[in-house]
């Protein structure tokens, strides 16, 4: 039952929830109006009871014992004067003697043998029994009380007696009969209302994510991810949140499959350089063994170091497209650990004075300690160094100085154009004055993706007096934390 609930449409299980909800609030009403209505008619119906209670005569006693066992005449006397209301005397051992024009004798039950056996003034016993014909009636029993054979004198308690006087239900049951169908109808009415309203109100509510369905189905189905669902701008509620997250999704991913093509695109052009220069070569090469026409000495090796040369660019390449593809992909947390940043700097600085034996490398490093993952930011400084190295003139000053978390290269060379800066960071950018000079245009990026996964921030600034001024800011402490016990 609960699978086949789960399987409908969510508008039908709303429209179920809201009637089910509201037919449970209906029924607990209707069934405590019910007895409500129940206990205040027979309130109504033993007051009237209690109003025929008294002292009997002492005359219509005798007359009712003398004829107990036998069916009563409704065209005598009764004590009341009315013929409608049971009235009977009931004695210890459970004999009925009813009274004359009695309406009926009522079945006598324990608790009217109780009173009789143990009469105590004043206290009224209401049940609710049968007459001898099946009937439904009110019964209350008392003691005994007859007037005085006396005239004028008291009353007297009757021991081993007792006087019920009973009254018939039926018009009490039909009422209560014709209330329990009326409340029935008005349930109905209610729960299928409820139904009905529940489910315009989930079709309503749920218009919106009908859309983001039709949205999400179109987008898988035709791969077009400009979709948007239109959301109004102050409204904060959970549909236009989801409608908010997916139109964020939808622009991420569009982004992200935007950059993927211009990667492919970048990297197909940067390899495509290479990878001619390296055909080129090597089918010189083959067909001056082909055709027996030896290459000169020199211009052979000339050909051995080109092609050496693109085989290193075309390695380097691929390593970086590598490293860039694991930075989109984020860092692992296991890969992650407590890195002293001046250790890592001075590393990168040995591999910088090899590559630029001729310049001058000043450093002033402070410890500095932050969370990273240490290959990959080893490789960021010491693509920051290399920018430096390439761009220094011969015999030029680098400056590298590490302090509170911020680490400043600052070259003296040509510097960057100001209207080049917003670009340095894109992939397989390049300076139009750079272009002649070795490299892939990847290594500014993989500093910014790498900086930026550790939370940091880089950047590239003009220097006062010409150069350029790299500065990574990331956050730590001059103190490495505490190892966790």
């Amino acid at each position: 039952m609960i699978r086949r609930f789960r399987s409908l449409p969510l508008r039908s299980r709303l429209a179920l929830l809201v009637a089910a909800a509201v037919a449970f609030g209906v029924a607990a009403v209707s069934v405590t109006c019910w007895f409500i209505v129940q206990g205040k008619l027979y309130d109504e119906v033993d007051n009237n009871l209690q109003a025929q209670k008294g002292p009997v005569q002492y005359g219509s006693v005798q007359r009712a014992t003398k004829n107990c066992g036998q069916d009563p005449k409704s065209s005598s006397d009764n004590p009341r004067g009315r013929s409608d209301y049971y009235f009977q005397v009931v004695q210890a051992n459970g004999t009925v003697c009813a009274f004359d024009g009695s309406a009926g004798t009522v079945k006598v039950a324990d608790s009217d043998e109780d009173v009789a056996k143990d009469p105590k003034l004043g206290e009224d016993t209401f049940r609710t029994g049968t007459d001898s014909d099946g009937n439904a009636v009110r019964v209350l029993t008392v003691p005994l009380v007859v007037t005085s054979e006396v005239p004028g004198g008291p009353p007297s308690l009757v021991q081993d007696a007792a006087l019920l006087v009973a009254i018939p239900l039926k018009s009490t049951q039909s009422t209560l009969n014709d209330l329990a169908l009326l409340l029935l109808l008005v349930s109905g009415i209610g729960v299928v209302g409820a139904g009905a309203a529940g489910l315009a109100v989930a079709r309503a509510g749920l218009r919106p994510v009908d859309k983001l369905t039709e949205a999400v189905e179109h987008v898988a189905r035709t791969e077009d991810l400009s979709v948007r669902i239109p959301v109004e701008e102050d409204s904060e509620d959970e549909i236009a949140r989801l409608s908010r997250s997916f139109n964020a999704m939808t622009s991420a991913l569009a982004s992200s499959r935007d950059l993927q093509q211009q990667l492919i695109a970048d990297a197909g052009h940067e390899l495509r350089t290479p990878l001619t220069s390296l055909r080129t070569n090597i089918e010189l090469l083959t067909r001056s063994e082909e055709m027996g026409r030896p290459i000169p000495p020199a211009d052979r090796k000339a050909l051995l170091a080109s092609v050496t040369a693109q085989m290193t660019e075309l390695a380097a390449l691929i390593g970086d497209l590598q490293t860039l593809s694991r930075s989109d992909a984020g860092t692992p947390a296991d890969r992650v650990q407590v890195v002293a940043l001046q250790d890592t700097v001075e590393a990168a600085l040995r591999r910088a004075r090899l590559r630029g034996p001729e310049l001058t490398i000043t450093a002033d490093v402070q410890p500095w300690f932050v969370r990273a993952e240490p290959s990959a930011l080893e490789r960021a400084i010491v693509n920051i160094l290399d920018n430096a190295v390439k761009f220094s003139p011969d015999g030029g000053t680098i400056d590298v100085v590490l302090k509170d978390g911020e680490l400043t290269v600052r070259d003296h060379g040509p510097g960057i154009p100001s209207d080049e800066l917003p670009h340095v960071f894109d992939r397989f950018w390049r300076s139009p004055s750079a272009r002649a000079l070795p490299g892939s245009g990847l290594g500014l990026s993989i500093v910014a993706r790498t900086v930026q996964q550790s939370g940091g921030e880089v950047s590239l600034t003009p220097a006062a007096g010409g150069g350029t001024v790299a500065t990574i800011r990331l956050p730590g402490a001059p103190t490495p934390p505490p190892e966790a016990p």
